[in-house]
């Protein structure tokens, strides 16, 4: 079984940021939104067929290429970028549907992703980046689009890790331990700090030592 682990935060919390020291040459990144990736990289390139057929970044919001994408690739370590993109672009293609049947499909979706990367080989780790939302009880959740998701699963409890992304005195950080109002949770001893650089490297190795996590090595040909 894999390592799923969901990190959210507001935007502008550092989410995509975190990226930046994880080795591009073990990475894929599935973006539900094309966009740059908030730093400078000579490594994490979009895929293009004709100019980029070797690129690590792939765009799609549908789940069944996220899934397929997650169990074809040979690289240890996937990134999710945005999962909540995968829920609102399909609301919003949708949007002139009547009835709930649309919120039963997108729910459904979202599930199957979410089983799909705790399914996968063990030595995989899948770092699921999504928005965050305050409940109208001041609780932070992850953000999601209608109540399926939130009144028959809680996605926040299909995973054993939960980061929060957050912005402390001008700087990026990530929180490791519940603070009362949020779904923060880590196993214990995986961190030691409270608050950790919002560094996805840093979090990976930390779950590798945890578990003992080590990439197979590939079979001789």
């Amino acid at each position: 079984m894999s390592t799923p682990v969901l990190i959210i935060g507001e935007s502008g919390s550092g989410k995509s940021t975190s990226l930046r020291n994880l080795d591009a040459s073990k990475t894929i990144v599935l973006q539900s939104i094309r966009k740059p990736l908030p730093f400078k990289s000579a490594e994490f390139r979009h895929y293009d067929k004709e100019s980029c057929p070797n690129g690590n970044v792939f765009v799609t919001d549908q789940a069944a290429n996220i899934i397929k994408g997650m169990q074809m690739t040979p690289r240890p370590i996937i990134v999710l970028d945005d999962f909540q993109y995968t829920m609102a672009n399909e609301f919003m293609r949708r949007s002139g549907e009547t009835g709930f049947g649309k919120f039963t499909d997108i729910g459904r979706n979202a599930w199957d992703i979410l089983t799909a990367a705790a399914s996968l080989p063990d030595w995989k780790r899948v770092y699921i980046l999504t928005h965050s939302e305050t409940t109208d009880t001041g609780r932070i959740k992850c953000k999601t689009i209608g109540k399926l998701l939130d009144e028959k699963i809680t996605v926040d409890g299909m995973f054993s890790i939960v980061l929060r992304a957050l912005v402390r005195d001008g700087e990026h950080w990530f929180a490791t331990k519940n603070g009362g109002n949020d779904t923060t949770k880590a196993p214990i001893g995986m961190f030691s700090d409270e608050f950790m650089p919002n560094d996805l490297k840093a979090v990976d190795n930390a779950i590798c030592a945890y578990y003992e996590i080590h990439q197979p090595l590939p079979e001789a040909a």
